[in-house]
């Protein structure tokens, strides 16, 4: 049996270390049970990376008044944890008087959700704005963003480890049970936890634990979206993310910028049951290219570097129809337990009003006593790429290791692999190091640099070649020696 803790958070996605984070500004001894090797491998790390304006969702509802105030922050936390954000803004592109209409509501029920920066532009100013598009007019949404979604989940979980959460990887909760006292007893493969509180932040999980802890009914459906990654040399062509014009339900297939220089197109929309199922095939992909080259010609398949997909936790009724987010406590049935069910998109965006919600719920129940030692600041690994010729030259005479490129194609040095391989998490997966420096996420994916990185592993870590995995249990790189 593990030391009693005062809160175990299931789940240490985006939103499950948001609220670590959070609750870390307390006095209370906080865990972190994740049954994945990593903070970001589901749908914290597969999304669009997009940070919304708030209007897209009905007024009134937690997802329009969260996501609105995670927009208005993010900058702040962006400067506190050091992660990389671009206020870039957004367009909405439109060809036809229905089209303009339903730009025109939008703009309505963003002003009522208290989004700012949203306008109508007429063609000039969009082919202005975003040459490439094709389109005869927007609504602007100037304060929308973009982030990198797996150095912003990093960030959170680093700063909420800094000041004290225990993080446990590769600890799936299998059972809760209530004890005598009014607390609970969580089960994992590697042991059981005692809490006064439980936090369900599960994700795809949630209706799971969320039937452990005896809250039952909801119904909650994968919707799966796949992507196509482009390579850097199209990302001039485009300096905001492009989105069609709305349906009621789905934003549709749009095309991305990234932080990074990239460009990403997608997703569709299909329902999955299978929550573990990543794979894309090809008719996805051309879906994807022909849907989304009618508003940005420039998607040609020998730019293509990548796909991906992510899935969706969404919470609908009996009638199929998505609902708003869930955060409550039924204290007739599980008191002590905060229940998140049926967080999905805006939850990059919402997470940390998320989880300051979610913390509000418990503050109704019991007085927490703030933590005088909580640091809000965080400092991740400097990008060398990124820095002028003055300032790489500093950083190579101060440590040699910034002269040795491990990774070409993002001009990943040997030392910012060193960071991540001993990051404050104790992540030790090749996966990890890929999204704390970008070794691995250019053009060649990995061709060049993925087995000196992988030795590094075993240089740094004292490991056999064949323990070193990829992501996840089971991804073993090298399964022995070649005679």
């Amino acid at each position: 049996m593990k030391d009693l803790y005062d809160v175990l958070i299931v789940g240490g996605g985006v939103v499950g270390s948001a609220v670590a984070r959070e609750l870390s500004r307390y006095q209370l001894k906080i865990g972190v049970l994740e049954k994945n090797l990593d903070v970001c491998y589901e749908t914290s790390g597969r999304n669009s990376a997009v940070v919304h304006g708030g209007f897209a969702y009905d007024t009134g509802s937690l997802k329009a008044r969260l996501c609105v105030e995670g927009n208005r922050m993010m900058g702040d936390l962006a400067e506190e944890l050091d992660f990389p954000f671009l206020r870039c803004g957004k367009v909405l592109v439109g060809n036809t008087p229905e089209d303009m209409e339903t730009l025109k509501r939008t703009i309505s029920q963003g002003e009522a959700n208290g989004a700012s920066g949203l306008r109508l532009i007429g063609k000039e100013e969009l082919h202005r704005l975003v040459p490439a598009v094709v389109g005869e007019f927007a609504m602007l949404s100037e304060k929308s963003g973009i982030l990198d979604p797996f150095q912003y989940t990093i960030a959170l979980a680093e700063n909420a480890r800094a000041n004290g959460v225990d993080y446990y990887f590769d600890h799936e909760v299998t059972a809760i049970r209530r004890l005598k006292n009014g607390g609970y007893c969580l089960s994992t493969p590697h042991g059981e936890y005692e809490s006064r509180w439980v936090v369900n932040a599960a994700g795809l999980g949630c209706k799971t634990i969320s039937d452990m802890l005896g809250i039952t009914g909801y119904r909650v459906i994968g919707s799966k979206g796949d992507y196509i990654i482009l390579d850097k040399r199209v990302g001039h062509l485009l300096p905001m993310p492009v989105y069609p014009v709305p349906s009621n339900t789905y934003m549709g297939i749009h095309v991305t910028n990234t932080i990074d220089g990239n460009v990403i197109v997608g997703p569709n929309a299909e329902e999955v049951s299978d929550f573990r199922y990543y794979g894309v095939p090809q008719k996805n992909i051309d879906y994807l290219r022909n849907s989304a080259s009618a508003l940005w010609p420039h998607i040609e398949r020998g730019n293509y570097i990548r796909n991906y997909s992510g899935i969706l936790p969404k919470w609908v009724d009996e009638n199929g129809v998505i609902q708003d987010f869930k955060i409550e406590i039924q204290d007739d049935i599980a008191p002590h337990a905060v229940n998140l069910v049926g967080i999905e998109s805006p939850g990059l965006t919402a997470a940390v009003p998320i989880a300051r919600y979610a913390i509000g719920l418990m503050k109704e129940r019991e007085e927490l006593k703030e933590n005088p030692d909580f640091n809000p600041r965080r400092k991740g690994i400097v990008r060398f790429a990124g820095l002028s010729r003055e300032e790489q030259e500093r950083l190579i005479r101060e440590n040699p290791d910034y002269g040795e490129i491990v990774c070409r194609c993002e001009k990943v040095t040997r030392a910012e692999i060193l960071q991540a391989i001993h990051n404050p998490l104790g992540v030790d997966t090749m996966a990890g190091i890929k999204y704390r420096t970008r070794a691995m996420m250019g053009r060649c994916q990995g061709g060049y640099c993925q087995m000196r990185v992988e030795q590094m592993l075993e240089e740094e870590l004292g490991r056999r070649p064949e323990e070193v995995l990829y992501a996840r249990k089971g991804s073993n790189l090298l399964m022995g020696t070649a005679r």
